[in-house]
């Protein structure tokens, strides 16, 4: 009896051994991304292992437009999305199967973005700044997309109805870089990243950018209902995604001059993580480096009025607001 007692009491030490190594072990999680510098947070804390300290093993999974990002992150594809905010997210959001967690993103004057952009016949036609765009055909990626919604933004400013715009949802960036370039559309609405090499190569006219028209908050984090249910995942994720951001800021943001970041000893590591996960080059990568704020805030007043504003063009269901989306208990709102 000693002996199966010894035994057992053997046994019951390895599998508390056993529950302890696993309670150790990272916690796995999908980020469904962009390649875009409006995430470089993400990449930053990829790379440096900001995800790996938190106890964190992180997947990262590339996308060519946001829509699809909310959709996986609703059927379980992805944990967690990081993107712009579009009237299929809310639409989802608002069914209750999504959940804002934290901020990301912003257009904001004197850093360059989302931009407008003209093909080179309707330039030679006319259209010379962002005003001129009403009655043109305009390129986005999605119906009730950022770009569309940028859009709808600028057509308030200058007091041109949406409805005169023929606008065209080609589903992704580069189908909408390809229409531009081959003068099938007026115009598009691109992040500049995907615009450069056009602008470059002479293939489109640069007008402006949102920022410097209409600032907003253009992207966040955002998790199923079920992962956001999952607390420690959560805070850990936050946490190094706050790490990220306030070096991001502190480091890349408070170089930039005129638009585009400096090149330095100090920059140089940063800016080299971003074209990593971009597939741009560094010279490249200074010229369109999002803000974001440094404490991964949230400007929920905002948020509330896209909603708003996207329900009264049809994009989005009515009947819920900003407060049935957002975690309050994991934002941190400006």
């Amino acid at each position: 009896m000693k002996m199966l007692a010894r035994l057992a009491f053997a046994g019951l030490m390895a599998l508390a051994a056993s529950g302890i190594a696993r309670a150790d072990e990272p916690l796995k999680a999908k980020i469904g991304v962009l390649r875009l510098s409006s995430s470089a947070p993400v990449f930053i804390a990829q790379d440096k292992g900001y995800f790996k300290e938190a106890g964190l093993d992180i997947e990262l999974k590339f996308f060519d437009a946001a829509q699809p990002i909310a959709v996986a992150t609703t059927s379980g594809d992805v944990d967690f999305g990081i993107t712009a905010f579009t009237a299929g997210l809310y639409n989802l959001a608002g069914k209750g199967t999504l959940k804002v967690i934290g901020g990301m993103s912003r257009e904001k004057a004197g850093y360059p973005l989302i931009g407008y952009f003209a093909s080179n016949n309707a330039y030679v036609s006319g259209l010379k700044t962002p005003k001129d765009l009403a009655g043109k055909r305009i390129a986005v990626t999605q119906t009730g997309s950022s770009f569309h919604y940028s859009l709808g933004l600028l057509a308030d400013k200058y007091g041109f109805k949406l409805a005169e715009v023929k606008v065209l949802p080609l589903q992704s960036l580069s189908n909408a870089a390809a229409a531009l370039k081959g003068e099938t559309v007026d115009a598009a609405l691109l992040p500049v990243s995907t615009a450069r090499k056009l602008i470059d190569d002479g293939g489109a006219k640069l007008l402006g950018w949102v920022g410097d028209e209409t600032p907003w908050q253009l992207g966040a984090v955002f998790a199923s209902t079920k992962t956001a249910a999952n607390k420690p995942l959560v805070t850990k994720l936050l946490g190094a995604l706050a790490r990220a951001d306030r070096e991001y800021h502190d480091v890349i943001l408070a170089s930039i001059k005129d638009g585009k970041a400096s090149i330095n000893d100090k920059t140089r590591p940063l800016l080299e993580i971003i074209a990593k996960y971009t597939n741009l080059p560094v010279e490249q990568v200074v010229g369109n480096c999002a803000y974001i704020d440094p404490d991964g805030k949230l400007d929920v007043r905002n948020v509330a009025n896209q909603i708003e504003w996207l329900q009264a063009q049809g994009f989005v269901d009515k009947g819920f607001g900003v407060d049935a989306i957002v975690a309050r208990e994991f934002v941190k709102a400006d």
